[in-house]
């Protein structure tokens, strides 16, 4: 394509840089007259100097498109361009792109006053990968270190280097250089929204500056090192960036640089609503790329590796394709934690959007991925991303574990949150009720309400600017597990932890959801039949919200945080913060409860703990009768049932009933036995059961009724390391654990992720592993960065799955060639 451009209409279009960027990008009139037809890219000009044959103008084009006023601007029709009264001293120019380098690509000639060749002209940009991303956190993102096409992270608010190569020096007396930015994926750039904007080049920073800034460092023979700083509230996203250059009195020119610039928030910069404070926590909570979730019951914790992995390739890509498309966050918004983080907690869940993760709470998992095969969020998040299709399957831990990995990958910080004993009140009274029929079995068709034995969460550490400024800062949950609807959709949060624990509940968004489900009371009521009355047999005021639990931070302990979300028990400030949320609950009677005064018979129910899957277990229920005159005759049902993780009973396992007579002043135990055939074959996901017992004392209208959660252990997978993992090193290291069944177990197979690995590892045993042999497997990595790191074991069989370990380690600096040490490499994160 061919074009005659007069360089005294693109000098007068250039005059105002607002109005030249918006008529190029829009294809519309300056106020000069002059139209860029088509939208063309003007971008970098090489000059090929003809002195001997000039090229003579062409003709103007036919009539073009209908024209759009700017704002406040008359309708007119379009004058065409006109005919230079002379053939003008013109130049034959090449017009050319950049690759994503920033090298350059002839599409075609393009022909140019003359009088633009003393215009400075982009020879070249560096972007300076290696200190940006050291000093921004950012050198560990795939993007940045890609053999072809590497792109630039950086985080908001913090200044970032470009060396720019030009074909002569620069003046600050003669030129003028500008920089103009457009969010990549902004269908009309526009200064008001914030999507389009434009930074002068300054040759001192005004440190008092909110907005983008771009000062010279630096400038030595025809390369000048400019320090742009993105405003510290500005969108997050990707940007594209031109520079336009021209001389103070005439001609100009512009460069587009075609790959996009990553803008990530910023926890440490103080102007950012993400700002953390604490160094060891912006490394725990936005860094560290693997960490614990989790599982089990209160009373057999299970911590399960999760590879966070958001460094990793396209998971920034699909974390901003989350937000915009799927969360449907307007790019002018993206600028805000809040409703990103809100967003969020819908997007990655797939009812209401098709977002990343499916969720299934059945047994049957055909057609997907078993949740408990997960190891880590990268494989969910690339499938999502490559197929735009939501990934089956997942529950809470799962999608605990990837809303960790969106939020961090975008700067947020964030964390993984278990609390045991969650209730799930779906009618906002703040109580679970659960009613029990005549054999002790607690009837799941009249039950509402449920309480999980364990359910994950997440925090966002993020300002609360749209609530009472500074009193709700910090710690906020979400939650990606779609249990209700809100604002009619499937998402929670971002509600503040300081406002759960005060009994705020009507505090944006969904705090009265979070706080029922750490403060509801448990109550039993005894069903009889639909014409009887419902009979109090007990209430549980202090079981739910249990051991709320995170990794800690540094450390691969457990850190209790319950103390975040409930004063202590019993205390005046959980009293005055339960008397404030029942205030404003929507239910009326969600406090008043019949009273029974027998306590004559006191009753212990017990189980012994840490059970080894393929071992037997007893239940146990003590009974002291208190009376020092009286006999008691009693009646007691005794019944396991295996159990969904999130309270639904399954299948019963075993149930008995006894007789007793509780002499005087005595005591006996009444116990049930289990064997592993008794169980085996009714075992559910994570081997969880439901025990209870019921208990009616004869000559009295006493019951006594009582139940609570079991789970078998699974055995740990053990990883070995041989030698000292180092830098760009391959080491060796082992995975192995013990079959505890007593059955043989059949086509096993280990899933690895760690250090090096594109992808998830597995390897397939061909034998099958015997009653108490050892599966064993033998394995290489070579570690792409110095540092902490993990690997990460899973193993699956026929007869037992679910089977993890992992291995926390330091990969050492690997040393320079001399053997002298002397700092580490560009690539380390600090």
């Amino acid at each position: 394509a061919r074009m005659v451009l007069t360089w005294d209409r693109v000098r007068e279009c250039f005059v105002s840089v607002l109005c030249c960027r918006y008529c190029r990008e829009h294809g519309r009139f300056s106020p000069e007259g002059f139209r860029y037809e088509d939208r063309p890219t003007i971008v970098h000009l090489t000059p090929k100097i003809d002195p001997i044959k000039p090229v003579l103008p062409q003709e103007p084009k036919p009539e073009s498109k209908p024209f759009t006023p700017l704002p406040n601007q008359e309708s007119k029709p379009i004058t065409p361009l006109p005919k230079p009264e002379g053939p003008p001293d013109q130049a034959v120019l090449e017009f050319v792109e950049t690759d994503i380098r920033g090298r350059y690509v002839v599409v075609g000639p393009i022909e140019v006053d003359g009088s633009a060749l003393q215009v400075l002209t982009v020879n070249g940009i560096d972007l300076c990968l290696t200190e940006n991303g050291k000093q921004h956190r950012t050198s560990q993102f795939e993007l940045m270190i890609r053999e072809k096409h590497a792109q630039l992270v950086v985080r908001r608010g913090q200044p970032f280097q470009i060396d720019i190569t030009l074909n002569r020096g620069y003046d600050p007396t003669k030129d003028a250089v500008s920089f103009v930015f457009t969010v990549t994926e902004a269908e009309k750039p526009n200064y008001g929204m914030g999507t389009l904007v434009a930074v002068p080049l300054l040759a001192k920073a005004n440190e008092d500056e909110e907005g983008w800034t771009a000062v010279l460092e630096r400038s030595s023979e025809n390369v000048i090192s400019i320090m742009i700083k993105p405003a510290a509230t500005c969108i997050v996203g990707k940007w594209k960036m031109d520079i336009d250059t021209k001389l103070k009195h005439d001609g100009a020119l512009n460069f587009s640089y075609k790959g996009d610039i990553y803008v990530l928030f910023n926890p440490w910069c103080k102007k950012d609503q993400v700002y953390l404070k604490d160094e060891e926590q912006r490394k725990e909570y936005v860094l560290a790329d693997s960490g614990l979730i989790y599982r089990g019951s209160y009373n057999r914790i299970r911590p399960c590796v999760w590879k966070f992995a958001q460094f990793e390739k396209d998971i920034l890509d699909c974390s901003l394709y989350l937000t915009t498309k799927v969360g449907k966050v307007r790019h002018s918004s993206c600028h805000d934690p809040v409703m990103i983080c809100r967003a969020l907690s819908a997007a990655v869940n797939s009812p209401d959007d098709n977002g990343a993760i499916m969720g299934n709470w059945t047994a049957e998992f055909d057609g997907g991925t078993p949740p408990t095969k997960w190891v880590g969020s990268m494989k969910i998040l690339q499938k999502f991303y490559k197929n735009k299709k939501p990934v089956k399957y997942g529950q809470c831990w799962v999608f605990g574990g990837v809303l960790t990995t969106v939020c961090r990958a975008l700067g947020i910080p964030s964390r993984t949150i278990t609390t045991y004993s969650s209730a799930h009140d779906t009618q906002n009274s703040l109580t679970v009720d659960y009613f029990v029929g005549e054999n002790g079995e607690v009837m799941e068709e009249l039950n509402s309400d449920s309480i999980w034995n364990f359910h994950v969460w997440n925090e966002v550490w993020l300002a609360r600017p749209d609530l009472a400024p500074g009193d709700y800062d910090g710690w906020n949950v979400i939650d990606a597990t779609p249990q209700e609807l809100s604002d009619d959709m499937y998402r929670c949060g971002p509600a503040p932890v300081k406002a759960v624990k005060n009994g705020e509940v009507l505090k944006h968004y969904d705090a009265a959801f979070v706080y029922a489900e750490v403060n509801a009371d448990k109550v039993f009521w005894r069903y009889t039949g639909p014409t009887q009355p419902l009979k109090l047999l007990r209430k549980d005021v202090h079981d739910i919200g249990k051991l709320i639990s995170t990794k800690a931070v540094g450390s691969w302990d457990r850190e209790d945080l319950t103390h975040l979300y409930k004063y202590p028990e019993k205390s005046e400030e959980e009293r005055q913060s339960m008397l404030k949320a029942l205030k404003q609950s929507e239910s009326i009677f969600s406090r008043y409860y019949l009273n029974e005064d027998f306590n004559d018979i006191k009753f212990d129910f017990k189980l012994r703990d840490d059970i080894v899957i393929g071992s037997p277990f007893s239940v146990v229920v003590t009974m002291v009768n208190r009376n020092r005159s009286k006999d008691y005759s009693i009646s007691i049902i005794l019944r396991v049932d295996t159990v969904l993780y999130t309270g639904e009973v399954q299948d019963p396992v075993k149930k008995d009933k006894f007789e007793r007579i509780i002499k005087a002043g005595t005591e006996e135990d009444v116990k049930l036995d289990v064997s592993y055939d008794e169980y085996a074959k009714r075992l559910v996901d994570q081997c969880a059961f439901n025990i209870a017992c019921l208990a009616t004392v004869e000559d009295t209208s006493y019951e006594y009724f009582a139940q609570d959660d079991f789970r078998v252990r699974k055995p740990d997978i053990k990883i070995k390391i041989e030698g000292t993992p180092t830098h760009c090193q391959e080491f060796t290291a082992t995975a192995s654990f013990t079959n505890p069944l007593p059955v043989q177990l059949k086509k096993g197979q280990f899933m690895i992720e760690g250090p090096g690995l594109k992808e998830q590892l597995k390897i397939k045993f061909d034998n099958n592993i015997p009653p108490n042999g050892e599966a064993k497997a033998t394995f290489k990595l070579t570690p792409p960065f110095p540092g902490r790191s993990t690997i990460a074991a899973k193993f699956v069989s026929k007869e037992l799955d679910d089977v993890d370990g992992y291995s926390y380690f330091i990969v050492q600096e690997k040393p320079p060639p001399n053997g002298d040490s002397n700092g580490l490499s560009n690539n380390v994160p600090t």
